[in-house]
């Protein structure tokens, strides 16, 4: 997923879920959900890994980041734990290739000089898996039977986040690696016509909404259980900042002056000699980016990619703005002020589509700002989710009555300041791992991952005429 690993310990810890979680019974529609879901990220994998030759998966393509051979063999490791081991109750198929994978035991930057196994020796170990994986599933009784692994095939599609995620790891790499390039998708949807006539901001009015979940059946820890947050009014942008946008910042001299700066951030930029987007490249009076092995001008019209959560929040500073809260990010994406229920996703409920949002590595780029009208919130702000991740002015924390599940390892070792929280999604995280609800997290200085942001400002309240419905704002 980013640039922390997410993976369980070697022998599975398995803590108690949050008591107030409720899980919906219908065992057989969630074995096919979790059979759709695995071979949906297994046939991603495979795209990953077989679009490049030996050498290419056995390098280390940045010391930020792992092998591509590690993180297939590491995928089949997990599964090979959780649904094999501790679901399946099987025997061990590579039980003395567990302290190689475990993601806790050996940092990025010295896994090159681990014994890995070979790519043909770890495509035909993932297989071997797959294959003993997909009998548990159909073997498994999925309404749980007092055991919260296998209630509504929860173990499976936490396994199927897991290769995700991992998978968006893997394209990181394609992104940092040299050479041409060896992935193509086709381009995003045209811009929509009203896309111009947007407001530049929504205005979201204060009040309580409910936050986080207790009823999402494949929900991870970090996102539970559901509670109430009272957020104060604010308008927030209607879609990212843009590259054009962003490039004014730097033409200004943004990265030059100190006042927009936090204190860590300006010291980690004059160290490390940064002046733009991480991938940008100035050509005469314009700027030119890296992607995917091709190099091509910056488009105005797309949100940014690459930026840190410094960089973000310098921006913002500059902008006379500062980024949104966790909670004002999640209420501007989830709240409906029509029916004070928090939906499932911007647009509702449903599962997302291609009309929705830019998920699942189909285009291999951010959308035009403005797009996927379909997929805005009630409130009217666009691109929440998809594209990119938005970093947020949060620190990652628990919520309230937060109860690690099923390993302490996926979020509880990563709780305090030094993480920002980043949510909603980029275009190349699966539907499978994106919800309205989904907390993502990095360190402030991260600049390859696929992180975006937009910015918010306090703003009072409204005054009521009559009964009103939610107002937009119009201000710039």
């Amino acid at each position: 997923m980013t640039t922390h690993d997410r993976a369980a310990p070697a022998a599975p810890r398995v803590a108690e879920p949050s008591p107030d979680v409720s899980l919906p019974a219908d065992p057989e529609a969630f074995r096919q959900r979790a059979a759709d879901a695995l071979v949906r990220a297994r046939e991603r994998t495979g795209l990953l890994t077989g679009c490049v030759d030996g050498p290419e998966l056995t390098a280390q393509h940045s010391p930020l980041m792992s092998p591509l051979v590690w993180d297939l063999a590491h995928i089949g490791n997990q599964e090979e734990q959780w649904l094999l081991r501790a679901v399946g109750r099987r025997d061990a198929l590579r039980p003395d290739i567990d302290k190689v994978y475990d993601a806790f035991e050996h940092p990025r930057a010295e896994r090159p000089s681990l014994p890995l196994l070979p790519p043909e020796e770890a495509r035909g170990y993932v297989a071997a898996v797959r294959e003993r994986a997909l009998d548990v599933l159909a073997d498994t009784a999925l309404d749980g039977g007092g055991d919260a692994l296998t209630e509504s095939g929860f173990a499976f599609g936490m396994i199927a986040q897991h290769e995700q995620q991992h998978d968006e790891t893997m394209l990181i790499t394609h992104q940092l690696r040299r050479g041409p390039a060896a992935l193509t998708a086709p381009a995003p949807p045209p811009v929509p016509a009203d896309a111009a006539t947007l407001p530049a901001e929504v205005l979201v009015p204060g009040g309580p909404f409910t936050m986080g979940t207790s009823a999402e059946p494949w929900s991870l820890d970090n996102e539970r259980p559901a509670h109430e947050r009272d957020v104060a009014a604010f308008a927030i942008d209607t879609v990212p900042v843009g590259n054009g946008a962003y490039a004014r910042f730097v033409e200004d001299g943004g990265y030059d002056d100190p006042r927009w700066w936090a204190p860590a951030g300006w010291a980690y930029i004059r160290e490390h000699r940064l002046a733009a987007p991480l991938f940008w490249r100035r050509e005469g009076s314009g700027w030119l980016r890296r992607r995917f092995g091709v190099v091509e001008p910056v488009p105005e019209d797309e949100p940014v990619l690459h930026v840190s959560w410094y960089e973000a929040d310098a921006y913002a500073r500059w902008a006379g703005r500062r980024l949104p809260t966790e909670a004002e990010w999640e209420k501007a994406a989830r709240h409906d002020p029509a029916t004070g229920r928090s939906l499932r996703f911007p647009w509702g409920d449903a599962d997302p589509g291609p009309e929705h949002a830019n998920l699942g590595q189909r285009h291999l780029r951010p959308a035009p700002l403005g797009s996927f009208p379909r997929g805005a919130s009630p409130l009217g702000v666009r691109q929440l989710v998809g594209d990119v991740w938005e970093w947020t002015a949060s620190d990652f924390l628990p919520y309230p009555g937060f109860s690690a599940f099923p390993y302490r390892e996926y979020s509880e070792v990563f709780f305090g300041d030094a993480h920002k929280v980043l949510r909603g999604g980029s275009f190349a995280v699966d539907p499978v791992a994106c919800r309205g609800t989904f907390r993502n997290w990095d360190l402030p200085v991260r600049r390859q991952i696929f992180a975006g942001f937009r910015t918010a400002r306090s703003a009072p309240e409204p005054r009521p005429r009559g009964r009103t419905r939610a107002t937009r704002s119009w201000s710039t």
